[in-house]
């Protein structure tokens, strides 16, 4: 249809500028004017009035949404004095390197026994207050049986810092040996991510042996949300573990690794499917994740899933390989290079 003018009626191309209407953005002009316009009125006295019925309306809320509450904070361990406890068993795994107290000859056995007190006070304090969690879900029990429980729990665990040690010496001679840019091990020791995941994991495992619920779990996923680096206290390593650069690796609950593994960034040894139950839940409690024999190189962005993904020895994976069946020892995987098409743009008129 023609215009009146005569003149043929152009239809304007939309940009994605003209689209602000339609694609809901900040830019300064709109905050301007969201400024000038937006002039809202608090009502007098909100926080004498209204103030008191938000409250009444989030206590009704607690009410009705159940599941995220813990009213009266009984039997539940916290979480800051788990990550400070945490923190205190890494200065005494790594004297002199992490902390904040001067550690020498000359005061060590000072510092060192008012540390492993402090510890284990506090520790025995919350892995009795997590065990008294899951006791109390199955039935009331005598206070003392968890007291007495979680002070042998924290006793063996003190007890097994000479042998974690020796583990770690390992883990940091691995991680020196396998990375050419380590210049030395102090470097490895300060500023290597994989040295605090598995540093925690070895601490956090020896709980998780002694069945210690929440704690291990809490310690394990702070210094994920620090390293990137995702270990269940669950699984099972061996001797000269090293994880290069590491972000983004998972190693699921009911793995298996070997003596003298190595890993790169991104590696995911994770479930592949889930049994569930007559009522649809899944089963728990079961082997669902891989097998890592000896002398096994994983190399970045590899997927290896479930229970039949047993690797043998001296394996070499490499990156971007998905993996869930069995893999002979001395086996070599690697895909073949993607092709690649390159063309030159064409210059614009």
């Amino acid at each position: 249809m023609t215009p009146k003018s005569g003149k043929p009626k152009t239809t304007k191309k939309r940009t994605v500028e003209d689209q602000d209407d339609q694609a809901y953005a900040w830019n300064p002009e709109k905050m301007l004017t969201a400024l000038l316009s937006g002039q809202e009125k608090l009502e007098n006295n909100w926080v004498e009035k209204g103030l008191p019925t938000l409250v009444d309306g989030i206590i009704e809320n607690y009410e009705k949404i159940g599941g995220m509450n813990h009213l009266e904070g009984k039997d539940l361990p916290s979480k800051k004095v788990v990550i400070e406890v945490l923190e205190d068993l890494l200065t005494v795994v790594f004297p002199g390197y992490l902390g904040e107290t001067e550690i020498t000859k000359s005061n060590m056995k000072y510092v060192l026994g008012n540390t492993l007190t402090s510890i284990y006070v506090r520790l025995t304090a919350e892995v009795e207050k997590s065990l008294k969690h899951i006791c109390r879900k199955v039935k009331e029990c005598p206070q003392d049986v968890c007291h007495r429980r979680a002070q042998v729990v924290v006793k063996g665990l003190l007890e097994k810092i000479p042998q974690i040690r020796v583990l770690l010496s390992g883990d940091i001679e691995a991680a020196y040996d396998g990375d050419p840019a380590a210049m030395s091990s102090e470097e490895v020791i300060l500023s290597y991510p994989c040295v605090l995941a598995i540093t925690t994991y070895r601490i956090a495992h020896e709980l998780y042996l002694c069945g210690v619920p929440l704690i291990p779990r809490i310690m394990s996923e702070h210094i994920h949300s620090l390293t990137g680096i995702d270990i269940h206290p669950g699984a099972e390593i061996g001797k000269n573990f090293f994880i290069d650069h590491g972000t983004g690796v998972v190693i699921g609950e009911t793995t298996k690794i070997g003596d003298n593994v190595k890993m790169y960034q991104g590696v995911t040894l994770g479930a592949l499917s889930f049994l569930k139950d007559e009522k649809g839940r899944i089963i728990k409690g079961r082997k669902r994740h891989p097998t890592i024999g000896n002398n096994v190189v994983i190399y970045s962005g590899a997927t290896l899933l479930g229970p039949d993904a047993v690797i043998g020895d001296n394996v070499v994976i490499g990156g971007n390989v998905w993996i869930t069946s069995p893999v002979p020892a001395g086996t070599r995987i690697t895909i073949s290079p993607p092709e690649q098409n390159i063309r030159k743009e064409r210059k614009k008129k």
